[in-house]
């Protein structure tokens, strides 16, 4: 897979973009920080291998590394009549929303935003939902009764993540303190592994013994320092327990791969719609893991309590806060 740097990136972005897709090929834009960046990103490239290995059909991939190559690249793949086109992260909706009505019949789809364009298809999660699985399994896991959390970009979808966590953790434990950082506010704030480590330093050094990362590849760093420490980490967006196994209390997959899949199958079926679709633990947009790199960590009690929690969102008997619909976190 090509990477461009900013300073070549007009004059090869052709070569990317080659002969026409025969057929409708589907298409799709990863979010800056690379498709291996063990998280988000990779989550979706999990969705695209999947696809290829049940359909046998070829997938054009392109990774930023900047958020300003977004619409060249929506473009170069829509003119060439790649079908659907998706794109990865929030901060690409913008160019989405440029771009769509320029190309009216064709059907493209976006992950973790809300583009409101009549061929746009796209999918958001409770993340609250998962992360309130995590809150309460690092309750249960935590022996200071401290716990932390490292976000990547201050956005609305970060403090949804780290409200429901506190949420969890105090279903637990009505005590606990939950210490959290924000890495930055800008979407670079996804890809600091080395800042992300620093952040979760000063929360080891002020008691956490357990610490959860929302933060794409800035979260490798997190997970390293807490491995390091001797302390637990949790992992996100993909499952994250075999970074470092025994050291990774569990990891809440947000399903970006389900998404990807789902839009690439869909318009492959002629049963592309666009719209919104909201996935949540109840649908399996959200999920924790439980592995063998992470068995002995769960305790028989910790995976009963986790087990309700499911069920109880699921069946509305147990109401998680959404920040984005119904305001400041109360916890």
């Amino acid at each position: 897979m090509i990477r461009f740097t900013s300073v070549v990136f007009s004059a090869v972005i052709a070569a990317a973009f080659t002969a026409a897709a025969a057929f409708a090929e589907p298409a799709i834009v990863y979010s800056v920080g690379g498709k291996f960046d063990g998280s988000f990103n990779e989550s979706a490239y999990s969705g695209v291998k999947r696809f290829q290995d049940e359909t046998g059909s070829p997938v054009r991939e392109f990774e930023l590394e900047r958020d300003a190559q977004s619409l060249q690249a929506l473009r170069n793949f829509a003119s060439r009549g790649y079908e659907p086109v998706v794109v990865i992260g929030f901060n690409q909706a913008n160019a989405l929303a440029q771009l769509a009505p320029d190309f009216p019949e064709m059907d493209f789809a976006i992950v973790d935003m809300v583009v409101d364009r009549p061929n746009v298809r796209s999918y958001v999660f409770k993340e609250q939902e998962g992360a309130y699985l995590a809150g309460l399994l690092a309750a249960m896991a935590s022996k200071s009764g401290t716990i932390g959390f490292v976000g990547g970009m201050d956005i609305p979808i970060i403090r949804r993540f780290l409200c429901g966590y506190k949420q969890g953790a105090l279903a637990v434990n009505p005590d606990i303190r939950v210490l959290f950082n924000m890495t930055g506010d800008t979407p670079a704030a996804f890809a600091d592994p080395v800042r992300g480590g620093e952040l979760a330093t000063v929360q080891i050094r002020q008691g956490a013994d357990v610490i959860i990362q929302a933060a794409g590849g800035t979260g490798i760093g997190v997970l390293q320092k807490a491995a390091d420490a001797g302390i637990l980490g949790i992992g996100t967006d993909s499952n994250q327990n075999g970074l470092h196994p025994g050291k990774v209390l569990t990891s809440i997959r947000k399903r970006v791969d389900n998404a990807v899949y789902d839009s690439f199958l869909a318009a492959r079926d002629g049963s592309f719609t666009p719209g919104i679709r909201v996935l949540g633990v109840a649908d399996g947009g959200m999920d924790w893991v439980l592995d063998g790199n992470n068995r002995d960590l769960i305790t028989q009690d910790m995976k009963a309590a986790a087990d309700a929690a499911v069920a109880g969102i699921s069946d509305g008997s147990v109401k998680v806060h959404d920040v984005v619909t119904e305001g400041a976190c109360p916890f």
